[in-house]
């Protein structure tokens, strides 16, 4: 079926849940407001839906190829990538200096979810570019600024990272992949492998950011610099001339986003510019790896959200039983049906508003115009991105699969397309970054190495939006629900840090139920934001009462079959590390 943009959502979120208007007026972006945001998204929504949507079949079915002129992408990417890159869609966030739009992150993350939704492995490309591009505005000096920097913003070339390494996957202190200085430049040899987007002809240049060792760098990870290499080196007016030392030297084959091209790199003794200070790479590279994981919970979300689309389409139209009067039965009337399709209805619009949550803390951060309100938002988006990297794409797994029970039999069919959602989502929970290791990092950066006071800032603020349903006219198990997460949330917080000096193997243990329970509870606080939101504007008569009246049973569905997974995880964390650690490893 076709994909339609869930524009109305979106906007609702954009508009009421955080406030875009104030956010612009705050940061001084005077032309900017929600209605444009609409416009842009109506745009955005005629490219995904017309031109990348029916591309994501054929690019599942074809793949791509190694060929002897690089890695070619499936039929239809590169006239669809260069609609994407003259319609300015790479520059929406950049600087103006160099060719940006200047629009906030939550306007880009909208709009991100629908090139994702649409297609998932062209949406890959343009991910990585911005991710480059953040790097380098960050970090890059002003003459990489000026010579890489508008023709990534333009979307005339793209972007890789390339980090992992046959033997440093995450534990990148193994990286081995070198770098030795000659006359004004260095000379990069090594493997990457799993580099996404590693080499296409869509683009006339590649810019790989690549992390290397100085011949005396010291060992471990504050050892490793990053380096800019292009696949082409520009001329001195910046066209794409000699053949640099990089190339695809293979692809793996892959469970999904097969339009995706996964390549083995290989440097030798290709060309490189040093970004940032030596050995500090891997502050570098963590610009682009945050932006990362954030864009890939919002593909956990897009991926879902494609999936819901398809089911609830199917469950429409597939009869099955019988009534009274002889008249057949659409799927979508039995209740065990309409369960699945509400979990993922409201799972979707939980993740929605909480990705976009968190894309607007990043635009308060960059716009505060004061020391302790910048580190009040900047910790606020670093206590966001494990649990939107982590806990989206865990949801984009289980709902993609709900996807396909709904289609029953013909879910496992490959014709119908509901196989390749969830095939697509399994990659989420694994690349940049498991999350095993986002959990390590929100229980370890984010909970222990501040004392709870950022996670407990936001306990605050869920407190405040209890308060806030004591009065409200909405189911009251909304308010009761909601109540029993927090105090759950709260205790768990408690009992980490009360617990974890004294239990060296606690925090590891119990991370990852950790993070799934403030995933599960964050979602539930900004469904309850929404019904909020939802309730006021039935009350003024605002219109669309059936959109807004929709939104309290999503919100009351959240809270009664999602919001008490919470308590399964509370009794997780609070049982600690015994059983974890007690079995010997010759009894696994």
């Amino acid at each position: 079926m076709s994909y339609i943009p869930p524009a109305a959502d979106a906007e609702f979120v954009l508009r009421h849940v955080i406030d875009l208007d104030a956010l612009c007026a705050a940061a001084g972006l005077e032309e900017v407001n929600t209605d444009l945001a609409v416009t842009v998204l109506e745009e955005a929504g005629k490219l995904g839906s017309d031109v990348l949507a029916p591309l994501n079949w054929i690019g599942n079915l074809q793949g791509v190829r190694l060929g002897p002129d690089g890695v070619q992408e499936a039929d239809g990417f590169a006239a669809a990538y260069r609609q994407f890159a003259e319609g300015g869609w790479m520059s929406l966030t950049a600087p103006a200096d160099f060719g940006g739009q200047n629009l906030p992150q939550a306007i880009s993350t909208a709009v991100s979810e629908i090139w994702n939704s649409a297609n998932l492995s062209f949406a890959l490309c343009p991910l990585l570019s911005q991710g480059a591009i953040e790097s380098l505005i960050h970090h890059g000096s002003e003459a990489l600024q000026q010579a890489y920097l508008p023709r990534l913003v333009a979307g005339e070339w793209t972007g890789t990272m390339n980090l992992t390494e046959p033997d440093a996957g995450t534990d990148l202190a193994a990286v081995k992949t070198r770098a030795i200085p000659a006359d004004g430049h260095y000379l990069i040899s090594g493997q990457k492998i799993f580099i996404t987007w590693g080499d296409h002809q869509m683009a006339d240049n590649i810019i790989h950011l690549v992390l290397a060792r100085l011949p005396d760098a010291p060992p471990g990870v504050k050892g490793i610099s990053l380096f800019i290499v292009p696949k082409f080196l520009p001329d001195a007016d910046g066209t794409p001339g000699e053949r640099n030392g990089a190339h695809c030297i293979s692809l793996e084959h892959k469970l999904g986003i097969h339009a995706s091209p996964t390549c083995v790199m290989e440097f030798s003794a290709a060309k490189g510019f040093l970004v940032g200070e030596a050995n500090n790479g891997l502050a570098c590279m963590f610009t682009m790896m945050n932006h990362a994981r954030q864009a890939v919970g919002l593909q956990g979300l897009a991926i879902s959200e494609r999936a819901y689309q398809q089911a609830l389409g199917f469950a429409r139209e597939r009869l099955q039983g019988t009534r009274r009067d002889g008249s057949r039965i659409p799927i979508i009337q039995h209740p065990d049906v309409r369960r699945m399709l509400l979990l993922m209805k409201a799972g979707n619009e939980a993740m929605r508003a909480l990705a976009l949550t968190a894309a607007a803390e990043i635009d308060r951060a960059h716009h505060a115009t004061d020391a302790e309100s910048k580190a009040h938002h900047t910790g606020r988006v670093e206590l966001y991105t494990p649990i939107i990297k982590g806990w989206l794409t865990e949801m984009a797994v289980e709902l993609t699969s709900i996807g396909i029970q709904i289609h029953g039999g013909m879910g496992f069919i490959e014709e119908t397309g509901a196989a390749q959602h969830f095939r697509d989502a399994r990659i989420l929970p694994i690349y940049e970054g498991t999350n095993g290791i986002q959990a390590l990092d929100f229980i370890g950066r984010k909970l222990l190495a501040n004392q709870g006071t950022v996670l407990q800032g936001l306990l605050d603020d869920m407190a405040q939006t209890l308060m806030e349903l004591e009065t409200a006219e909405l189911p009251s198990s909304i308010r009761s629900e909601f109540a029993k997460a927090l105090a759950a949330g709260e205790e768990a917080r408690a009992f980490v840090l009360e617990q974890a000096s004294g239990d060296p193997q606690l925090a590891n243990s119990v991370c990852y139920p950790f993070l799934m329970l403030f995933g599960y509870l964050s979602g539930g606080w900004v469904m309850a934001q929404s019904a909020l939101k939802a309730q006021a504007l039935l009350e003024a008569g605002a219109g669309h009462a059936e959109f807004l009246q929709a939104k309290r049973i999503t919100a009351q569905f959240y809270a009664e079959h999602l919001l008490p997974r919470v308590q399964a995880c509370h009794t997780t964390v609070l049982a600690g590390s015994s059983s974890i650690m007690a079995l010997p490893e010759t009894l696994f």
